[in-house]
């Protein structure tokens, strides 16, 4: 029997089925030079995703279609090195930026904040199609968004305070994860209801995984308008809040 029936035969049929990395062909007690080579053009690409820079620019014009105000604001952070390293600062609005935010006195039932977190590439290919698919779903029932908002190197709870000086009831972050050897372009959003200084992660919905091979846009834009639901009607999100979006959609497509 061939080298390559004894590692394809088996497992030709579960690679087609994910991305993980199984039965790969091996060469003595050391993988074969090929799985060598992929593991390392992917973690290349995993440490690229963590290190580059937000087009905010790009991203900016790409959110002006939708007719409301972008607004570009950063963190407290000084360089990509420090983000990495000190993630208390990456929660923090840098000075000034509060001024920016609450120039009006209008409230809001929510603000979206796109981050660049741990992968800019996520939110800049991602963040637009998801928000396409939510404003929609939401201006058919008169919500109140505020203006869009782009946080330059912003952790999660950037948006806690995102949401207060905009006077938003919720908050929906959408930010680049962690990359992983097989999705360094992945995007996670985090709902919470009534931010404020005080909140814990445990407080937060999220959605992680979105991008084309793994939640589509149509069903992550779906599951944010659910949740968004789901917190107004119970004043609630987090741990208190069950997620019940695929139950949801699995109803409107029967």
């Amino acid at each position: 029997m061939s080298d390559d029936l004894i590692n394809d035969g088996p497992w030709a049929g579960l690679r087609r089925l994910t991305a993980a990395r199984i039965g790969l062909k091996r060469s003595g007690a050391s993988l074969s030079t090929a799985p060598l080579l992929q593991f390392a053009l992917a973690h290349a690409r995993a440490r690229d995703a963590v290190h580059e820079a937000l087009d905010a620019e790009k991203l900016a014009a790409d959110l002006s279609v939708f007719d409301l105000p972008v607004v570009q604001v950063a963190s407290a952070v000084e360089s990509r090195q420090q983000y990495l390293m000190r993630p208390d600062l990456g929660r923090r609005l840098a000075p000034g930026a509060e001024a920016m935010l609450t120039s009006s006195n209008k409230t809001h039932d929510v603000v979206f904040v796109i981050g660049d977190g741990l992968s800019a590439r996520a939110v800049q290919a991602h963040a637009a199609p998801v928000l396409e698919g939510v404003l929609r779903l939401l201006r058919k029932e008169d919500w109140r968004v505020a203006p869009l908002v782009i946080a330059r190197q912003g952790r999660v709870a950037i948006g806690d305070e995102i949401a207060t000086c905009v006077k938003a009831e919720a908050v929906v972050m959408l930010i680049g994860e962690r990359p992983g050897l097989s999705s360094p372009d992945s995007m996670g959003v985090y709902l919470t209801w009534q931010p404020n200084a005080q909140t814990t992660d445990a407080e937060r919905n999220c959605i992680s995984n979105i991008r084309p091979e793994g939640i589509g846009y149509a069903d992550a834009a779906f599951k944010i308008v659910a949740l968004l639901h789901a917190m107004r009607t119970r004043r609630l999100s987090g741990v208190l809040l069950k997620d019940e979006s695929d139950r949801l959609m699995l109803e409107q497509r029967s």
